[in-house]
């Protein structure tokens, strides 16, 4: 099974459009909420250079802290799916 984290925020529909394909797909995965505040968001500004979330980590293919839920959907398809 993939080793995936997703930083993510309680209420955003871009997270939500991530973690609707992480079930699509069938995968397990480590959610960490994030601030609401951008400037208190430092684990994922260290991650993957920006504050906005979504944000996956899948250290398995050398994802550090890919950005951008439609980025993120098109790989987890690529990667994952059938």
């Amino acid at each position: 099974m993939p080793n995936l984290e997703l930083y993510e925020l309680k209420g955003c529909p871009f997270c939500a459009k991530v973690t609707s394909k992480l079930d699509e797909l069938g995968l397990e995965y480590e959610s960490h909420s994030v601030p609401r505040s951008h400037s208190a968001r430092t684990e994922v500004k260290k991650i993957s250079g920006q504050t906005g979330v979504p944000v996956l980590v899948d250290e398995e293919h050398g994802v550090e802290g890919m950005p951008e839920s439609d980025d993120i959907n098109e790989y987890l398809e690529e990667t994952y799916g059938a």
